[in-house]
């Protein structure tokens, strides 16, 4: 009686048969069986034409040769084969096995694993899935099917491109609402939230949008932490933040001045001494939006020898020229508001 093989090709031998040949044949098997369990093979596809066209994967008996015979097969080629519509790839049928397969092409188009007949389950490499994915063959005679059986969990990413993947059931899911941008980031969708929940999960802090955004606007967060106890955020017009102390009393009040100074900041309040002559008080080179600055006449003396505020490149109510203080006793406060008014002078 004639040899006969599995459905993989590895030849099954009668007793007494292939006398002084059975060796090279059982080495021929064991060979057969190694390329089975762990052989490497890059097959190109049938890349004629823009239709589906089919590749079909062979399985030689008692043979190194069929490709179906491969537990690692690449699809295309190690540089990608471009092809130029949907392909097929087929397995014959009685293949029971696993096998390891990458879609390696180039192109927009699908690859669809099957057996060579039968109508049976599929698998199916997406326009844009050019990655690995573990197969099993069921090795039915008719109506034969292949199955994507991932690694413990389905594979194929969920929703659409763009959208965030999370374990839904032991599969990848996508959600509408969470979308990631290359070189922009995370977008949260439909006003829903970032959620920063306690120790033990049983609260949260949420952050959302505002209902109705009435202009896209980005808050970039300060370099470092705060400098201190009770300091405040405060933000320019273009959402930079920055900490600030904040005072108890709203100004920060300095030492009496008595020569030309330079206003340290945002929130300062100077009593200016002008007793012995005129004195200036220099206003802050980069003011921000509701910065203030605070000053009064210590001595009561601004009617004899007057405070100058210098404007230090910015507008004091609306004009290009330093304030000249001569009232007795004056105190104010000037707030910054924008480059066209530069600081309004308010009464305190």
């Amino acid at each position: 009686m004639a040899s006969s093989y599995t459905n993989l090709g590895v030849e099954l031998m009668v007793t007494g048969e292939n006398a002084g040949t059975w060796g090279t044949k059982t080495n021929a098997n064991l060979n057969l069986i190694e390329q089975l369990t762990g052989g490497y093979k890059i097959q190109t596809l049938n890349a004629a034409g823009t239709g589906i066209n089919t590749t079909p994967l062979a399985i030689a008996d008692g043979a190194l040769t069929g490709a179906a015979q491969n537990k690692v097969i690449i699809l295309g080629a190690v540089s990608p084969e471009a092809i130029t519509g949907a392909k097929t790839v087929t397995v014959p049928l009685l293949a029971e096995t696993f096998y390891i397969i990458k879609n390696s092409t180039s192109g927009a188009h699908t690859v669809t694993l099957k057996a060579v007949s039968g109508s049976g389950a599929t698998v199916v490499w997406a326009t844009d899935d050019k990655g690995w994915k573990l197969v099993y063959f069921d090795g039915v005679a008719t109506n034969t099917g292949v199955y994507d059986v991932g690694f413990g969990a389905a594979t194929s990413p969920g929703g659409s491109t763009t959208q965030i993947q999370y374990n839904s059931s032991g599969a990848f899911a996508g959600d509408a609402d969470l979308i990631w941008t290359a070189g922009t980031g995370l977008t949260i969708n439909s006003q829903k939230e970032l959620r920063l929940a306690d120790t033990d999960d049983d609260k949260y802090i949420g952050m959302k949008s505002h209902a109705t955004v009435g202009t896209s606007y980005t808050l970039t967060w300060p370099q470092n932490v705060a400098g201190g106890a009770g300091y405040l955020l405060k933000s320019t017009t273009g959402g930079v933040l920055t900490w600030e102390a904040a005072d108890a009393g709203g100004t920060s009040w300095q030492a009496v001045i008595t020569s030309g100074t330079t206003a340290a900041g945002a929130g300062k309040g100077y009593p200016c001494n002008t007793t012995a002559g005129a004195i200036t008080l220099t206003l802050p080179g980069s003011p921000s939006l509701g910065d203030e600055v605070t000053f009064v006449d210590y001595a009561g003396t601004f009617d004899t020898n007057s405070l100058t505020v210098a404007r230090n490149g910015k507008n004091i109510n609306g004009s290009a020229a330093d304030l000249t203080v001569a009232t007795e006793r004056a105190a104010n406060t000037l707030v910054y508001i924008d480059a066209t008014q530069g600081w309004l002078l308010r009464s305190n």
